[in-house]
């Protein structure tokens, strides 16, 4: 796992993710296995490397529900980050991007559904996820 300035300018997009909820690495182990670029980086909210882009990016620290995806300087939360990382994935993942043009609040209000309910549904770890040996240099503290 890499450790790296807040402050520096990131040439990779960088998903903060509950590191804890089960369905969010779920979704990260998804997002590693079709994202064949290998372009996504990845850090749980829970790690300082987190909460240093957090604070650096003006996001509230406390009581985030969302991923957010960080590329080229632009902050993506809820449904529009998870279709921005589409466009990272591999056909047929990809096409979910032209999912954008469903309205943002319906999108989100979907998104925020599932959010809320994601310990419940699908259970919450002790700690965060440690990633397989070969995704570490993905991942930042």
């Amino acid at each position: 796992m890499q450790h790296i300035q807040s402050d520096q300018n990131y040439s990779n997009p960088i998903v903060l993710f509950d590191g804890v909820c089960n369905l969010c690495t779920t979704s990260v182990r998804f997002l590693l296995a079709y994202n064949q670029k290998e372009n996504l980086h990845f850090a749980s909210l829970q790690s300082n490397f987190a909460k240093e882009l957090l604070l650096q990016y003006h996001l509230p620290s406390s009581k985030l529900s969302t991923i957010i995806l960080i590329e080229n300087q632009q902050v993506y939360t809820k449904s529009i980050a998870v279709l921005e990382l589409s466009k990272h994935l591999t056909y047929p993942w990809r096409v979910f991007y032209f999912l954008k043009f469903v309205p943002r609040r319906i999108s989100d209000w979907v998104y925020d559904r599932i959010s809320k309910n994601r310990y419940k549904c699908f259970g919450k770890k002790n700690q965060c996820m440690i990633p397989k040996p070969e995704w570490k240099h993905r991942f930042f503290e």
